[in-house]
């Protein structure tokens, strides 16, 4: 195997007896390094400080890490004008804090039929949100429920 002494310098092949010798006359462990390299790489490090190392970096990039949360806002197919607006504040809302809103529009029985004026609903809330937004996913009819995605910024 391939040795790399604690200050960084090639000492190079040597058995894995002597590599480890080195690694206790010095006091610290003997690290594989480049296990698929051909020979083998080890180097005389702590152990303990390399993994040490290893977490402080993959915490650096968890905080680095973006996470987009979705809101979720229900509809009735005939809602009053005043609770539509309540409803588009709280879109507003959402949207300035980073947030996707999933808007839903739940059906019940004959209600369906009233499908093209929802999707004219949708697209009418989602014009008075557009300088905060842009459409992620278009109305789209499942079943009884029609939803649309809204994310933050302008596209």
């Amino acid at each position: 195997m391939l040795l790399i002494d604690d200050e960084g310098t090639k000492v190079g092949a040597v058995s894995i007896r002597e590599a480890l010798a080195k690694a206790a006359e010095v006091g610290l462990d003997l690290v594989e390094v480049g296990p698929n390299a051909i020979p083998p790489v080890c180097k005389i490090m702590d152990y303990g400080q390399l993994k040490y190392q290893e977490k402080k970096r993959s915490q650096e990039a968890k905080k680095k890490q973006a996470i987009v949360k979705v809101k979720e806002i229900k509809l009735r197919p005939k809602i009053e004008p005043h609770d539509f607006e309540v409803k588009v504040k709280q879109i507003l809302q959402f949207l300035e804090e980073g947030c996707k809103v999933r808007v839903v529009i739940r059906f019940k029985g004959r209600e369906v039929v009233y499908a093209d004026s929802s999707k004219e609903m949708l697209m009418s809330l989602f014009d008075s949100a557009k300088e905060f937004g842009h459409i992620e996913i278009q109305p789209v009819l499942s079943g009884y429920t029609m939803t649309m995605v809204i994310a933050p910024g302008v596209k």
